[in-house]
């Protein structure tokens, strides 16, 4: 099968990769050269040279933390595309084969807002609004769609957020971050074990940190 993995240079994206080339994808790990999903005319060159796939990951690193008031209008312009439209025209225009599958790469944040960052709380929730209404039309076809938010994991997102890991680690409830690899073998497995009736859902991937119950 063929995988697409966005953001898949480093950190997460990377990990996904990595994973499915362990059950013998043939994986093309685009980097931000490849496609900047804040850059529309990027993402319709992607499309264009990639015209389909069996497995898309939507993925993609998050702005620089800011509170609202320090939010500027170049900011929401361009992490509207990089976030939200750059995807939406991905799921539209990428063609994924009957049977595959579509996994997005989202954030905590989605059901639990951050004030630092209020512009990955905000567009990663819409397009969370648009993964699971494409779903249901996706799922005419057999298309699986999973959003997969992570918690603190073992990025240099995360010690960009956070600083010192381990010390952070201590205030965890699993007193550890999570490993890209773990969220890689966890999409792997979904993709090894045929597993389809799990669609239109999203995964916390988040080691019992989070304190919402649904």
């Amino acid at each position: 099968m063929k995988a697409i993995v966005l953001g898949g240079s480093s950190g997460i994206g990377r990990a996904i990769a990595e994973s499915l080339r362990t059950i013998d994808c043939d994986v093309i790990a685009a980097s931000r050269k490849d496609i900047d999903t804040s850059n529309l005319a990027s993402v319709k060159r992607f499309i264009k040279k990639h015209k389909e796939t069996d497995i898309l990951v939507l993925n993609t690193g998050g702005p620089v933390p800011k509170q609202f008031s320090q939010v500027t209008e170049k900011d929401w312009q361009k992490y509207h595309n990089q976030l939200f439209l750059g995807f939406c025209i991905l799921l539209q225009k990428l063609k994924v084969r009957n049977g595959g599958y579509i996994f997005a790469i989202t954030s905590g944040v989605i059901r639990e807002p951050n004030p630092r960052l209020v512009i990955s709380s905000a567009y990663r929730l819409a397009f969370t609004a648009v993964f699971k209404l494409a779903s249901k039309d996706l799922s005419s076809k057999n298309i699986s769609c999973v959003n997969i938010a992570p918690g603190p994991i073992n990025t240099d997102r995360m010690r960009e957020l956070v600083g010192d890991l381990d010390e952070f680690a201590k205030s965890l409830p699993m007193r550890r971050v999570g490993e890209p690899r773990e969220i890689g073998d966890f999409v792997a497995a979904i993709v090894k074990n045929r597993i389809k009736y799990l669609s239109g859902v999203t995964i916390n991937f988040d080691g019992a940190n989070s304190n919402f119950v649904l």
